[in-house]
């Protein structure tokens, strides 16, 4: 079976009569009081069970390794296969107070080794009831701190009860207060908010009539300006597209000449490298030869003797070197023409390897010139001669290919450089048809937002007409006149078949301004600009001052209450008369409004504007 036990370790110091240290091992079950098992361990016993069980610590580290071995079985108590186990046997079948044997032991896939095993005596009478004294002991001390702990819990319970109740109290009292202000409140407001919506209805019914015809007349230029911004709109967008197709071209003839320089590039790459290795090679031979010679000098002397046998055979190497210097020759016209010729690249690398070809042959040939010299020795000193006149001659025309090489990478990193600023250009092109596209779906959105606006002033007149109808009875007792100040400026115009005062659009009330103006030149006191070209802002600001001048000199009308709320301008907005760079021109805005309607008439011959200012764009007063 499988239980949970207790297991106290301890060490006793006896100073009486000798001073000894003994360690003291108790085993416990939780559940079974009785259940009590004593082992006592002097140093003495330690020596003997070290000795039995081949044990190598001593007797002061022997506590901390039992507590290790313990914790080692406590973590792998809950594993299906622990590692270490407990194990405690006993001789007979029960626990009836016999003595015990410990084992710790360890499982591996051979065999279980028993580290450690300790023989326990079971406890007698008097110490099982010395235990459980200990116990009782400790309990009522438990005991008596949780009591101790409880009534300092009650009493904290009961101020705190006592505190909230009273709060609670408090609370009741301001909330039936607040309830009582918020209904005062609220029935106070809502007989205001019933008040205003009265009054707020009868100055939507008057400014309905009024906004009906301003309506009619800005509904005719809209749809004028319309037409023919989608006319110009159009034409861009052909001419856009035009420009489009001829980039696109432009792009793919960019990008096929990309392609065959950049083969171009690694082809002539490659050449320059077989090039460098063959010069490499060609330095290498020299090397050699430079040691042969030395070396054949040392028999320089020995054969002067013979060296007059040898002058005939001289003179036909004489000849051998006349014809390397033709090659020479040949090699150093091809030169010449490579240096001409830089369009003609790949043909002059194919000579220069069939030189190196043909130089190569003759070193071939001079390798075996060297070993007949050797056979004979008579013909040293003419080939030792010839040898360096050709190795000269080889280092001149090295230095000289090493050249041509530097200067076709020089022309490379040229032509690289000219790849590059195609590349930019081919950049630069993009950039400009994202911003074409950019252009073209903004006009779209122009298009779109215009129609909306005509939608929403088709509603707005549809509703209007409709609460005309509803008010035509009421408004036939009613009349208005356009009145005007003690200056001689024209007061807010009134319209004849809503009896109300009311200001209307910048355009309307400028037309009647310049009508009085055009009659009455000179006796106006505010300020009107005398000549020069004009433009809507600088008429919004003229009419803003004659509008507070009207405003000053005209008393409200008799029977409306509401006008002291129409002195607001509820025409366009200075903000639609402002200039905005980044819109789109609307050309014909300017001409219907600005030219040929309201100021043509009324201007002097000097302030009329000229056709270079009538094509200005509608952007320049109205945000796009």
């Amino acid at each position: 079976r499988r239980l949970n036990v207790r297991v106290n370790i301890e060490l006793l110091s006896i100073s009486n009569p000798v001073h000894k240290k003994d360690l003291a091992v108790r085993l416990t079950d939780d559940t079974d009081p009785f259940f009590l098992y004593n082992l006592v361990i002097s140093e003495e016993d330690f020596q003997s069970l070290k000795s039995q069980q081949g044990l190598l610590v001593d007797f002061s580290a022997f506590p901390q390794k039992f507590i290790d071995l313990l914790q080692q079985c406590i973590q792998e108590q809950n594993k299906d296969i622990p590692r270490f186990l407990l194990q405690l046997v006993s001789s007979a079948p029960a626990l009836d107070h016999t003595p015990v044997s410990l084992n710790v032991v360890e499982t591996n896939p051979f065999k279980h080794l028993t580290h450690l095993s300790l023989k326990f005596l079971p406890g007698t009478d008097a110490e099982i009831k010395k235990f459980l004294a200990n116990c009782l002991k400790c309990l009522k001390e438990d005991k008596m701190m949780l009591e101790e702990k409880l009534k300092k819990t009650e009493e904290d319970l009961t101020r705190q009860l006592s505190y909230t109740q009273q709060n609670l109290s408090e609370k009741s009292r301001e909330l039936d207060k607040l309830k009582n202000e918020w209904t005062s409140y609220t029935t106070a407001l809502s007989n205001k908010h019933s008040q205003e919506l009265t009054s707020e209805k009868e100055r939507a019914l008057q400014a309905q009539t009024q906004y009906q015809q301003q309506h009619e007349q800005q509904k005719k230029e809209l749809e004028n300006l319309h037409q023919k911004s989608i006319q110009q709109l159009q034409n861009r967008l052909s001419e856009l597209e035009v420009i489009n197709k001829d980039l696109t071209e432009r792009r793919y003839k960019g990008d096929s000449t990309v392609r065959e320089l950049k083969a171009k590039l690694s082809g002539l790459e490659d050449e320059c490298q077989r090039a460098k290795q063959e010069v490499l090679s060609l330095r290498r031979e020299n090397t050699t030869l430079d040691a042969e010679c030395h070396e054949k000098e040392k028999l320089i002397n020995q054969l002067q003797t013979r060296v007059a046998v040898l002058e005939q055979e001289i003179k036909d190497k004489d000849q051998l070197v006349t014809r390397t210097k033709e090659v020479l020759d040949a090699t150093q016209e091809q030169k010449v023409i490579l240096e001409e010729s830089t369009e003609e690249k790949q043909r002059h690398i194919e000579k220069l390897e069939t030189t190196i070809k043909s130089l190569s042959a003759e070193l071939l040939k001079a390798n075996e010139i060297i070993k007949k010299l050797q056979g004979d020795l008579k013909t040293l000193m003419s080939k030792l001669k010839l040898k360096n006149t050709v190795t000269i001659q080889q280092e001149k025309l090295l230095a000289e290919k090493e050249e041509k090489l530097q200067k076709e990478q020089r022309e490379l990193q040229e032509m690289g450089q000219s790849l590059r600023m195609k590349e930019q250009e081919v950049c630069k092109l993009q950039e400009q048809l994202e911003s074409t596209i950019q252009k073209l779906e903004e006009s779209k959105q122009l298009l779109k937002t215009n129609e909306n606006v005509i939608t929403w002033l088709n509603k707005q007149l549809s509703e209007v007409q409709m609460a005309k109808k509803l008010d035509t009875p009421a408004s036939a007792h009613g009349g208005g006149r356009a009145a005007v100040s003690p200056h001689g400026m024209p007061d807010r115009p009134s319209f004849h078949s809503s009896g109300i005062n009311h200001p209307i659009s910048p355009l309307y009330a400028f037309q009647n301004f310049l009508e009085l103006t055009h009659s009455k030149s000179g006796n106006s006191q505010c300020p009107v600009p005398k000549a020069g070209t004009l433009t809507l802002v600088q008429l919004n600001s003229q009419l803003s001052k004659l509008n507070r001048c009207s405003d000053a000199h005209t008393a409200p009308a008799a029977g409306h209450p509401a006008n002291k709320e129409n002195g607001d301008q509820l025409g366009l907005e200075s903000k639609y008369f402002k200039r905005k760079d980044d819109s789109i021109p609307l050309r014909g805005l300017s001409q219907n409004t600005l030219n040929s309607e309201y100021l043509r008439p009324y201007l002097p011959a000097k302030a009329q504007p000229s056709p270079k200012a009538a094509g200005t764009p509608a952007s320049a007063y109205f945000p796009g």
